[in-house]
């Protein structure tokens, strides 16, 4: 196979538009949704903060620019395996350790829209993905699944999109045995459309939220808050979810991309 081939053929479709860029990103700013943390665990992520240093102005004349301040695991993020206890030890486990060729790969997305909208405590559970395998084939290793279920859609308010009540945050999300198949079938991570990788009431599960601890124990990674997951194929696209590169960095707000083969 001629690799320098393929690699021009791939430019010469980006170029042409025969290849789709998607942007799966939330827009990251003041009023982001963010996670929100039991009193008793721990304290929240600040608001995000975006201040100007100049604007064309006497402070700098000819640019603009601006300083932020915000959390790793802000709007749309990458989870790096030392986010988690579970992963704490691995030396290429941090955002500037994990090699760059991780941040590409394809993509499965198992669309559980319909069961989302209908029930957002909604669980994807093993069986659900062996009957998307029966559909749409075997998910490889190396190969990043995400689960579709168009939360992205609720983007009236932060209260929205965390669904929280007295009993708790009400989003959907998998099954530890969900994240213990895809495990075994040597995935490079797991994603989601929701605040976090686990679902809503992933505290009361064993082990307590399994997608962030079953993945980062097996050096694996996370995606939070995509967005637009409903114009990629089930199977078929390339995505790009590369985190800045933050010394010893538990995960980083991402541009998240996928490539998508158009007609």
């Amino acid at each position: 196979m001629d690799t320098q081939k393929l690699l021009g053929e791939l430019a010469g479709q980006l170029l042409s538009g025969g290849i789709e860029v998607v942007d799966l990103t939330a827009v990251l700013g003041p009023e982001t949704p963010l996670i929100k943390l039991p009193p008793d665990l721990a304290v929240d992520t600040p608001k995000i903060e975006i201040h100007k240093i100049s604007e064309y102005d006497k402070n700098g004349p000819w640019w603009a620019w601006n300083w932020l301040k915000l959390g790793e695991h802000s709007g749309t993020h990458f989870d790096a395996p030392v986010h988690w206890i579970s992963g704490k030890d691995y030396a290429d486990g941090a955002t500037d350790t994990i090699p760059a060729q991780k941040f590409v790969g394809p993509v499965n997305v198992i669309d559980c829209s319909k069961e989302a909208a209908a029930d957002p405590d909604f669980l994807l559970t093993v069986d659900h993905i062996k009957a998307w395998e029966q559909k749409h084939g075997a998910i490889n290793p190396g190969e990043w699944v995400v689960m579709r279920t168009d939360w992205d859609r609720r983007g009236g308010s932060e209260a929205e999109f965390l669904n929280a009540n007295e009993t708790g945050p009400h989003t959907p999300g998998p099954t530890a045995e969900a994240i213990m198949y895809l495990i075994e079938k040597d995935v490079r991570g797991w994603g989601s459309q929701t605040i976090g990788t686990d679902a809503g009431k992933a505290g009361g599960m064993e082990p307590p939220f399994p997608a962030h601890t079953l993945m980062h124990k097996a050096n694996k990674y996370g995606l939070a808050s995509l967005c637009n997951l409903d114009k990629l194929p089930p199977r078929g696209a390339v995505l790009i979810v590369a985190p800045l590169k933050i010394e010893h960095g538990t995960g980083s707000p991402i541009r998240a991309l996928a490539l998508v083969a158009k007609g």
